[in-house]
């Protein structure tokens, strides 16, 4: 090691559990960092200072300005721009005597497991629940260890998934995905940053415990966090001798493409593809000026509508619909938006169940009626 390497790497060097031995380990080691978003922005930046000899990253998103106060890898003339270009462009500023790796179309089932062969260890950064099965599926069968982490609102969790060391995959903690629109991601929910920049944090420093085999990782536990309340719990998980994944009769034994959703948010799907109880943004607009009896029901939260709303809406909270069913006629057309398109969804099937047979969904939501309708409504 020359005295460039040395220099850049010394306060870490200086650790008896990392020293020049654990300083070369990082050197010839390989992480993927899948997402160049609020997790992965942090991860890659402390992994890339340490000194990981190759990274890779995984995405193929645009930068939008709503990413900026958590995504801490692009910048404001990154707008527009491809993820993971902005992604390397700041890494290799930062570290420019290691490797990068670009792969721009992100995370693929037909080609996960062979990916994940190409690295020591996985940084998963997604926001998905079908790319968190994915992930979980493709690092098993690879025989690599997986960090994950996930994050909403002022809560963040992170374990190390890693079967073949004794710990627990994702499926032996979530047997079975949530059904759709069920759980919000940060899009509906809402995220502060920093909760962003602790969580990849604390899985950049899982990875490095993994290389140099310092300390304890985090496998067979789950980290919680809660920045609202200040509370961090550590929480013992086991393996399901069920897991349907690494239990003791499988009944998962390869990546089937078939059984993963490969977008990142579920909208984008039912957009481009609406069906009969689903309006695309263009097909929902022309119905809405064609007619005076559509009713158009906003269901997010009261700070989301304060940012913006689709002209001549009527705004009930998602939580309280139940509770005012009266107020909403039966024999009206209902159009029902949220932000994406998920929320939403969820409400216009519960008021079919009630009766109300013209009910609709905006298909992806407000946030698609500002891209594909009036750009004048403000995205968030």
């Amino acid at each position: 090691m020359g005295r460039p390497s040395f220099a850049r790497y010394s306060r870490q060097m200086l650790l008896e559990e990392i020293g020049v031995a654990g300083q070369q380990r990082l050197a010839r080691s390989s992480v993927l960092v899948l997402g160049a978003g609020g997790l992965g922005s942090p991860a890659a930046l402390y992994l890339a200072a340490a000194g990981v000899g190759r990274l890779g990253i995984a995405e193929f998103d645009r930068v939008e300005e709503h990413n900026l106060h958590r995504q801490i890898l692009h910048g404001t003339d990154s707008v527009g721009g491809d993820k993971v270009d902005s992604a390397v462009a700041r890494l290799r500023d930062l570290n420019p005597t290691i490797e990068f790796t670009a792969h721009r179309e992100g995370l693929k089932a037909a080609a996960a497991v062979a990916l994940f062969r190409r690295y020591d260890v996985v940084v998963d950064g997604t926001d998905n629940f079908p790319t968190r099965y994915l992930s979980n599926d493709a690092a098993f069968f690879a025989g690599v260890p997986l960090v994950s982490g996930s994050i909403l609102r002022w809560e963040g969790q992170i374990t190390v998934l890693h079967p073949r060391a004794g710990g627990p995959c994702y499926r032996c903690l979530f047997p079975h995905p949530p059904a759709a629109g069920s759980v919000p991601n940060c899009g509906e929910a809402g995220v502060v940053g920093p909760v962003c920049g602790i969580i990849g944090s604390f899985q950049a420093l899982e990875a490095i415990k993994l290389i140099t085999g310092a300390g304890r990782p985090l496998i067979g536990r789950l980290l919680v966090v809660d920045t609202l309340g200040t509370a961090v719990r550590s929480l013992n998980v086991r393996k399901d001798p069920d897991c349907p994944l690494c239990g003791q009769e499988p009944a998962i034994t390869s990546v089937d493409p078939s059984a993963y959703s490969e977008t990142c948010l579920p909208s984008a799907a039912a957009a481009a593809e609406p069906e009969g109880d689903e309006l695309p943004p263009a097909d929902a607009d022309r119905w809405i000026r064609s007619s005076d009896s559509v009713l158009v029901l906003d269901v997010r939260e009261p700070v989301e509508r304060s940012i913006c709303a689709i002209p001549g809406s009527r705004h009930i909270p998602m939580r309280e619909v139940p509770e005012r069913l009266a107020e909403l006629p039966r024999a009206t057309p209902i159009l029902v938006y949220c932000h994406h398109g998920m929320r939403s969804r969820r409400v216009m099937e519960f008021l079919r169940s009630k009766g109300f047979d013209g009910a609709v969904n905006l298909a992806g939501g407000i946030d698609a009626w500002s891209r594909e309708v009036d750009t004048s409504v403000p995205r968030y």
